[in-house]
């Protein structure tokens, strides 16, 4: 990955994400950049933000959405992922400010997806790994993507990972078998609060 950030950068982008969430929630307006951003944040990315609610030593999924490809300047991505994760996932209900003390936030900076290219589809597994890649599923108009976090959190092997983000699309899971059907992968560098409000660090998946 020729981009990368630090770990005062990626503390920066998370804490951008939870002031984002809770000034919306307080006045249902969005903040715009901090001034003093460095360039390096204002350089178009790819980005999701994850919220994980935290009971215990337990964490589970509160909303994640964002931004798969590099068309919006890294920190208003973050700032409208962010906002649109707490209050537009349509699995979950919209997060409240009461809630704000006990989640934690995840950012992901991607990388621009690129097209998987085999001459056989059976070759898929070979050309993407776990812990690494995050994939991207396309077929006619259904897309799915999958962070590379999510198949390490969930134990998968690179062929069900494939089976999983067609579901995500809502396709059959052995639709990547099927000729026309498009696998794009990304990377991502990941940050995230350890405890609601607390100390931010990179994620490292393998």
């Amino acid at each position: 990955m020729s981009f990368d950030l630090s770990l005062e950068e990626g503390r920066l982008l998370v804490k951008l994400a939870r002031k984002a969430v809770e000034e919306y929630l307080k006045t249902g307006k969005r903040i715009p950049p901090p001034e003093n951003i460095p360039e390096k944040l204002m350089q178009p990315c790819g980005v999701f933000v994850t919220i994980n609610s935290v009971k215990g030593e337990e964490k589970e999924l509160r909303g994640c959405i964002g931004l798969p490809y590099p068309t919006t300047p890294l920190a208003e991505a973050v700032i409208e992922s962010a906002i649109s994760s707490a209050t537009q996932d349509p699995r979950f209900y919209p997060l409240s400010l009461e809630e704000l003390d006990s989640v934690v936030f995840e950012v992901s900076v991607l990388t621009p997806p690129r097209l998987v290219e085999v001459e056989n589809p059976s070759k898929y597994p070979s050309k993407i790994k776990v812990g690494v890649d995050g994939l991207i599923v396309e077929r006619g108009f259904y897309k799915g993507l999958l962070l590379p976090q999510v198949p390490v959190e969930w134990g998968w092997n690179e062929e069900e990972f494939l089976c999983q983000c067609c579901l995500k699309a809502g396709l059959p899971p052995d639709c990547w078998l099927m000729k026309g059907t498009k696998v794009y992968k990304f990377q991502a560098i990941i940050f995230e609060e350890e405890a609601p409000k607390g100390e931010v660090r990179r994620k490292i998946l393998i």
